[in-house]
């Protein structure tokens, strides 16, 4: 049975109830991971369930329009081709089986779908796990994460096919497929971290937190002198040009040993006032 949608504007009347159906399904999640959230019993070979098979698909109804979550605006894109991204993955599961997505279908956890918060719904995306190379092709039919600097929210049997159910988030590379093209990723592209911590990694993906961007390098040395006051270590500034020809300073904390803790060096920037910590895999 679905369960009964807690959005208040579920008491209107249809009509305003039909403009209003993609508000409906932006409840904010963590974009964590919850020990109740998985199934009683855990997927007996999460590597054969078969991947998402991309498809040619007219752009929902619902839930490809501009939107505002926890005061944050979001702007979804038309065209997601050749759209490549790294970053933390988290997942979600039975607390949000059979509720509604926001392009008005409904929540599987067992089936190989996921969130994002601006790629087209749906559009289908190539998920790398970038600790042990495994990878999944799922279908993006919901929005999220809202929260903790999360790139993607995944089924719980996407997350669990990658290896990251049990951790609950994971570093990945997200970019997307297209009708016709391979399902299979070339493995010898997928760069691999070693169990030891990000911080060790020898020429491996890292961890940071990007703290703030700047096209002034003395606001960028402010911001850096600041934090390293508090005891955020290690903490430099990235000079980066960019494709406008503009040079752009990027203040970032690390490698970051795991998730946890940029979670938590998160918690202790926002007592600082800087609110909108990014996580950053290079």
């Amino acid at each position: 049975m679905r369960r009964k949608c807690r959005c208040p504007y579920c008491g209107l009347a249809l009509a305003p109830l039909l403009l209003l159906l993609a508000a409906c399904s932006f409840l904010p999640r963590s974009g964590g991971y919850f020990e109740d959230d998985g199934p009683s019993a855990p997927i007996a070979d999460a590597a054969r369930i078969p991947d998402a098979v991309p498809k040619h698909e007219s752009r929902s109804r619902y839930g490809n329009n501009p939107y505002t979550v926890n005061g944050a605006r979001y702007h979804p894109v038309a065209d997601a081709r050749g759209y490549r991204e790294r970053g933390v993955a988290s997942w979600y599961g039975k607390k949000f089986h059979g509720r509604r997505t926001s392009n008005g279908e409904t929540y599987d956890m067992y089936a190989m779908t996921a969130a994002h918060t601006t790629l087209p719904l749906p559009s289908y995306v190539r998920v790398r796990n970038l600790k042990n190379g495994r990878s999944v092709v799922v279908r993006v039919n919901d929005r999220g994460p809202f929260l903790h600097s999360r790139l993607i929210d995944l089924s719980y049997a996407a997350a669990a096919k990658l290896g990251i159910a049990d951790e609950g988030t994971g570093l990945v590379e997200v970019e997307t497929v297209a009708p016709g093209e391979p399902l299979t990723a070339k493995t010898d592209t997928v760069e691999i971290i070693a169990p030891a911590a990000a911080a060790e990694a020898n020429g491996g993906p890292r961890l940071y937190l990007q703290v703030g961007a700047f096209t002034r390098w003395d606001n960028a040395i402010a911001l850096r002198d600041r934090l390293e006051r508090e005891a955020f270590r290690p903490i430099f500034v990235q000079s980066t040009l960019v494709e406008t020809e503009t040079r752009v300073y990027r203040v970032r904390i690390g490698p970051v040993a795991s998730v946890e803790e940029g979670d938590r060096l998160t918690e202790r920037l926002a007592q600082q006032g800087v609110a909108n910590a990014v996580f950053v895999v290079e």
